[in-house]
């Protein structure tokens, strides 16, 4: 049986994703966890608290699996596609995640707001190195900046709440290869008699 920060968070996750934070009270998250107010306020100090870690574990979790296939032994090509994929996968498992924080972080105090800032640029620039590694080796073109690649990627990847379905055509895993081959073939260097 999960426990009661993981009940709570899954029940927060839910109830947020299904009515919006504003609309739901300490009482209906402890309800469908099966947890006492007292229980949730032992772990968690508001429902603020909940919204931050619902985007916080997972934003920890892609992070782990990025260090994980940058600091890998295989040629910088196959790592950053292999990590683009990731973070397309894990952002749809895990879509009432992102989603309920997109839509609700406006509702956290400041401090907490630019913390999540701050963990994301954090993934972010260690996506960036990747590209940067692949510039330095001259695997990548260099006349795009590593930043703005980085930017036009994620861009892509923050809309998928807006469009992807599960009961679609496509998988995450060949949506995560579809944007990371994009991704690829927009870094390839050009060859220098094209126009």
């Amino acid at each position: 049986m999960a426990s009661v920060p993981e009940r709570l968070i899954d029940a927060a996750t839910r109830l947020f994703a299904a009515k919006g934070f504003d609309r739901v009270a300490v009482q209906d998250i402890v309800d469908l966890a099966g947890v006492t107010k007292g229980a949730m306020y032992h772990y968690f100090g508001s429902k603020d608290d909940l919204l931050h870690e619902i985007y916080g574990s997972l934003l920890r979790m892609q992070t782990e699996r990025l260090e994980h296939f940058a600091a890998g032994s295989a040629p910088v090509a196959e790592r950053l596609h292999a990590a683009a994929v990731d973070v397309v996968v894990t952002s749809v498992d895990n879509f009432d995640q992102a989603r309920v924080y997109f839509r609700s972080a406006d509702h956290l105090a400041e401090d907490k707001v630019r913390e999540m800032r701050v963990e994301r640029r954090r993934y972010h620039e260690r996506f960036r190195s990747l590209v940067e590694e692949g510039q330095a080796s001259g695997v990548f073109r260099t006349d795009v900046p590593a930043d703005l690649t980085v930017h036009y990627f994620f861009g892509t990847v923050h809309h998928l709440g807006q469009w992807y379905s599960a009961d679609g055509p496509l998988s995450a895993k060949q949506v995560g290869r579809h944007f990371a081959d994009l991704l690829l073939a927009s870094l390839r260097p050009v060859p220098e008699d094209s126009p």
